[in-house]
């Protein structure tokens, strides 16, 4: 099974959780890799996917790298070389041929237009896999969240749970109840809510996304 990683906004964490996961399957004997279908500005998200996968190259890993940090289809326009979304699904299935698990990193938030009249969310449906939200903990997240969670409803997907990430020491009245408020509102599992520097997931998230750890 292979999950696709979004973020409430760009900035929140979707690298570092993406490969908190990588780590936790493969220490739990499941063959996952990561992959980072577009990225802009620099390459260090790639380059943290790869090494977490196992030898994977970092053109395998991330195959279409803008150096403009915008949005891509911003940066396809300023540097002549647009996302061909043909492209993006066949890299994604390359490494699932390959592959037991194959974790896909969105760029910025759920909707951010990778090309004319294609966006995060279109890529998301064409490869058709439930997905993880990750949202910074802070004031505003419970809005951002629950926005999410309807926009993926609307493309007839499913999220299979939540991460949320705490960006810095310092907790707000907001931070300290958003946890709670959220597992009252929502019917999506809360897989983790990572303190700041946290650099481990829940062992139990493998069970909560309906992973079956290989027998040894």
């Amino acid at each position: 099974m292979s999950f696709f990683v979004t973020g409430t906004d760009t900035g929140v964490g979707k690298t570092r959780v993406t490969r908190l996961l990588l780590e936790t399957f493969r220490n739990a004997g499941i063959d996952a890799v990561g992959y980072k279908p577009v990225a802009c500005g620099d390459r260090e998200d790639g380059r943290i996917l790869a090494a977490a996968s196992g030898g994977l190259t970092i053109d395998e890993v991330n195959p279409v790298h803008f150096k403009t940090p915008v949005a891509p289809f911003v940066a396809g326009l300023l540097e002549n070389h647009c996302v061909h979304p043909a492209d993006l699904l066949a890299g994604f299935r390359r490494l699932a041929a390959a592959h037991a698990t194959v974790i896909v990193e969105g760029v910025g938030g759920w909707e951010v237009p990778l090309a004319a009249n294609y966006r995060v969310s279109d890529l998301a449906k064409d490869l058709a896999l439930p997905v993880i939200l990750v949202a910074a903990n802070r004031l505003g997240a419970l809005n951002h969240i629950l926005l999410t969670l309807d926009a993926i409803r609307i493309k007839g997907l499913t999220c299979s749970g939540i991460i949320l990430n705490q960006l810095d020491d310092e907790l707000n009245t907001a931070m300290i109840t958003n946890k709670g408020v959220l597992e009252n509102l929502i019917n999506v599992p809360l897989l983790d809510h990572l303190i700041h520097n946290q650099d481990v997931l829940n062992e139990e998230v493998v069970w909560q996304l309906g992973l079956a750890v290989p027998a040894s």
